[in-house]
């Protein structure tokens, strides 16, 4: 048959695919901005018909009627990342939380967490016969190749993206063909403090460099200091609009890269309906599947790497929370620890975790004698390279717990100074300000 037979003889109603999951199934969700909504809309509409299924998904920002209150008996999420929308599930008991790094996600599924199915969103099919999963590659490529049955919506409002996110319309079980808006994500608007953060991560990028970025207020202020930077080069498990500007400003070239030159490669995009467009059909920009992009030693192919993530808090030793406050587990392990251990393999690496030095109207310190009770260590104090605040950056990869202590006082907010100098003092049996104007305090390039 020809791929129009196939793909027409596969086309059903939403409600006649969606009976092919059985009771006890584990289903993967489409991830982020590509979630199959339509699908998902449609699998809640008949939940009378499933018991105990698992729905497995990392960041979800649609509709999350699947894990309120009431559907306990027919669904169970599994998420991979705690995102707003499901937050307060697992804080509740109504969903799981899995901890694993990004890059491991397409293994589960064929060891831990095989896939009964999985319900995924892709482009109509191309003159080749050939549908791309668009903004999202990263582990949603690896549910389409290990689920029992994938059931796919079509929409015609879903990029064509290139790389490794196209499928012959016959690796594809169902199509459901609805047409319909992608999710957006906003720019957000920057504070004076996150603006001066992203001056000081600026200063650890040069020309040439590649760099990783993610989402939110802190990556964004990163990206608008790099705007006289030249021949940056993109290697990042994601990006937003930012990048996109940056690369319409000549800044990004990829022309340096010695790891797919000329390239930009990425794993899901999140952003506004222009970024949408600019990834289509673009040959500049590849999709791969997460264990590709977030391999530590792929990372390291990239010589004069700069990883850029952010955190929740920080300890005097170094230890990174970036996942949890507390007990409260309020985002994931994602792509973090796969970065900062790619960069410090790379060739001139270098690993930014960067944050605000205070949270809740400067009213909570985020650099910390110890860690809040119950929260989870993301980065190891022994990954940690550079701490960067609005208040001045601070280098810990090689140094003494002493040196450490010091140099996060140092870029801590000011009302939080003397608390954290008492803890020092009595903790290294040393007086700070001797210890800061030592020898001891002189290897250190800020």
């Amino acid at each position: 048959m020809s791929w129009e037979q196939i793909y027409n003889s596969r086309k059903v109603s939403a409600q006649e695919a969606l009976c092919k999951i059985k009771d006890n199934d584990r289903v993967a969700l489409g991830h982020a901005c590509a979630e199959p909504e339509y699908l998902i809309q449609e699998l809640v509409r008949m939940k009378d018909q499933f018991h105990n299924v698992e729905l497995v998904q990392m960041l979800s920002l649609g509709n999350v009627d699947h894990c309120k209150p009431g559907l306990e008996e027919h669904f169970r999420l599994n998420t991979i990342f705690v995102g707003g929308n499901t937050m307060e599930a697992v804080a509740e008991g109504n969903a799981d939380f899995t901890p694993v790094h990004f890059s491991e996600v397409p293994k589960l599924f064929c060891t831990e967490l095989p896939l009964d199915a999985a319900l995924v969103m892709v482009t109509p099919p191309d003159e080749n016969g050939k549908v791309s999963l668009g903004v999202s590659v990263d582990y949603t490529k690896a549910a389409v190749e290990n689920a029992r049955i994938v059931i796919a919506q079509v929409n015609d409002q879903m990029p064509f993206t290139m790389g490794e996110s196209t499928f012959d319309v016959e690796e594809i079980d169902y199509f459901v063909e609805k047409s319909s808006p992608l999710i957006e994500v906003p720019v957000p608007k920057l504070s004076p403090q996150v603006r001066q953060i992203g001056k000081n991560c600026a200063r650890l990028v040069h020309d040439g460099d590649t760099i990783q970025l993610g989402i939110g207020a802190i990556p964004n202020a990163v990206l608008a200091c790099l705007k006289d930077k030249k021949n940056i080069g993109i290697h990042t498990e994601m990006f937003s609009d930012g990048v996109m500007e940056l690369v319409k400003a000549g800044v990004i070239n990829n022309s340096k890269k010695v790891f797919h030159r000329g390239k930009m490669i990425t794993s899901f995009v999140m952003g506004t309906r222009e970024l949408y467009d600019f990834v289509n059909r673009n040959e500049d920009v590849l999709f791969f599947s997460i264990d590709y992009i977030n391999n530590p030693w792929i990372i390291a192919q990239n010589d004069h790497f700069v990883s850029i993530n952010s955190c929740v808090e920080v300890d005097l030793t170094g230890q990174v929370a970036s996942e949890s406050i507390g007990f409260k587990q309020i985002s994931g392990v994602g792509g973090q620890v796969d970065f900062v251990r790619g960069a410090f393999m790379a060739e001139n690496g270098t690993a930014i975790i960067a944050m605000q030095s205070t949270a809740n109207d400067d009213t909570i310190s985020k650099i910390v004698p110890v860690l809040n009770k119950g929260a989870t260590v993301t980065t190891n104090r022994t990954d940690v390279d550079y701490i960067v605040t609005e208040y001045g950056i601070a280098h810990l990869k090689g140094r003494t717990l002493k040196q450490r202590a010091c140099a996060l006082i140092d870029i801590a907010h000011p009302a939080f100074r003397e608390e954290l100098i008492k803890e020092f003092e009595k903790r290294y049996s040393c007086s700070y300000e001797e210890f800061r104007k030592s020898a001891a305090m002189r290897p250190s390039n800020f």
